[in-house]
C-alpha cells in the first residue's frame, strides 16, 4: 500500500472482547493504572486507580503503573513522586512502574520513543500513514465537520489525504507536516465495554487522526497502544472521557498486528450540583486530603462505596475489598459526589 491511500477492504466493524471484572479468556489479566505527570491526582483519578487496580487484584492478575509523560513540557518529576506516594498513601501496591522497574520497562513514555518510531515507521510502510500540512487556523475551520467524537473534537476532512507528490513537497518547503492515520474507508468500529456497555462507531468517525505532531511529539493514541501491547496487558480500566478514544486505538491495533485488550471505562465523578471537578481545587487533590489528616480507609470506603463494592462508605482497605468489584453495580453516567463526602472534603479544607 501506498501512503495516503485508501483501504477499502471489507466492510466490518473492529471488535474487541468485553472486560468483565472477572475475566475468563484464559489470558492471565495484566492490568495498568497510566496517569500523566502533569498535575496532582485528585479524588476522580483515585476512584478509577482504585477500580483499575481492583479488576487485576480479585483475579490474582498482575498490574503495572506507567507514567504517560509523553508531554514532555508539561511533565515534571515532582508530580511523578506525589503520584507515586499518594498511591502507596492509599493503599494500592503494583507488580512493575518506574520505580521498581519489570521485564517490559522502561515504564516512562519519555523513555519509549525508540518504540514508537519503529510502530510509525511499520505503518508508513504498510501505507497507513500520510502527511498533514494544515494549520491550526485550517483546522479550526473544520470545526462544523461531521462525525466528530465528544472528546476527540471536530473530524478532520482529510484536505492532505489524496495531495500528490509534488503538492506535499512544495507544501514541505513552507511547513513540517504532522502524520495523520488514514481511516479505512467504509469501515465502523463496534466493542463491548465492560461498563460502558456495546459501543458502536460509524465508518469515518472523529476522521483521520494525528499520530504524530509537528513538532515531533508523538499523540497519545499512538503511544498508548505501543505501550499497552508491548507491556502485555490484557484489560484496560480507565475513564469515560477516554471512551470515544478507543475506536482510534483499535484501528491502529489492527493495523500493527496487535491483540487488543478489553476495555471498561469508568464513570467520572461530578461536584454534588453535578460540575465538573476542578482539578485546581486542592481539596480534592490526594495530596490536600493527606495534608488535612484525612484516614486513606475513609476515603477508600466512599470510592469503593460509589462502584457498587460495598452497601454504605465504611472505612476500608483495598485488600478487604477483594471479590467485591463487579462492573455491572457500576452506573454508565456521571457520579455526583455525595454531599457527605463533599462536605468532608471541604470542611477540612
Amino acid at each position: 500500500m501506498s501512503a495516503g491511500v485508501d483501504h477499502p477492504e471489507r466492510e466490518r466493524c473492529v471488535p474487541t472482547p468485553a472486560a468483565p471484572s472477572t475475566p475468563t479468556d484464559g489470558r492471565r489479566v495484566r492490568g495498568r493504572f497510566a496517569p500523566s505527570p502533569t498535575g496532582l491526582l485528585h479524588l476522580g483519578n483515585a476512584f478509577t486507580a482504585l477500580v483499575a487496580w481492583l479488576q487485576a487484584r480479585q483475579v490474582g492478575g498482575d498490574f503495572v503503573l506507567r507514567m504517560e509523560d509523553v508531554d514532555r513540557a508539561r511533565s515534571k518529576p515532582e508530580y511523578e513522586a506525589r503520584i507515586l506516594e499518594d498511591l502507596r498513601w492509599l493503599g494500592l501496591d503494583w507488580d512493575e512502574g518506574p520505580d521498581v522497574g519489570g521485564p517490559r520497562g522502561p515504564y516512562r513514555q519519555s523513555e519509549r520513543y525508540p518504540r514508537y518510531e519503529a510502530a510509525l515507521a511499520r505503518l508508513a510502510a504498510d501505507g497507513w500513514l500520510y502527511p498533514c500540512y494544515c494549520s491550526r487556523a485550517d483546522l479550526a475551520s473544520a470545526a462544523s465537520a461531521p462525525h466528530g467524537l465528544a472528546s476527540e473534537g471536530p473530524a478532520y476532512p482529510g484536505w492532505c489525504r489524496h495531495l500528490t507528490p509534488e503538492e506535499q513537497r512544495m507544501r514541505a518547503r513552507r511547513k513540517t507536516p504532522a502524520l495523520r492515520f488514514a481511516l479505512p474507508e467504509g469501515r465502523g468500529v463496534a466493542f463491548a465495554d465492560g461498563i460502558a456497555g456495546m459501543r458502536t462507531f460509524p465508518p469515518g468517525a472523529g476522521g483521520d487522526f494525528v499520530v504524530k505532531r509537528a513538532d515531533g511529539m508523538v499523540a497519545y493514541q499512538l503511544a498508548v497502544v505501543v505501550d499497552d501491547a508491548q507491556m502485555g496487558v490484557t484489560d484496560v480500566v480507565r475513564g469515560w472521557d477516554l471512551l470515544d478514544s478507543t475506536p482510534r486505538q483499535l484501528y491502529l491495533y489492527e493495523a500493527l498486528g496487535l491483540r487488543p485488550p478489553r476495555f471498561a471505562h469508568v464513570p467520572l465523578l461530578a461536584a454534588p450540583d453535578g460540575s465538573r471537578l476542578a482539578k485546581r481545587d486542592h481539596a480534592i487533590t490526594l495530596a490536600g486530603m493527606r495534608e488535612r489528616g484525612i484516614r486513606p480507609e475513609t476515603l477508600v470506603g466512599w470510592l469503593a462505596h460509589l462502584a457498587g463494592c460495598t452497601d454504605r462508605p465504611e472505612p476500608v482497605q483495598p485488600n478487604d475489598l477483594m471479590g467485591r468489584l463487579d462492573f455491572t453495580r457500576i452506573p454508565r453516567e456521571r457520579i455526583s459526589v455525595p454531599q457527605r463526602l463533599w462536605r468532608l472534603l471541604l470542611e477540612r479544607a
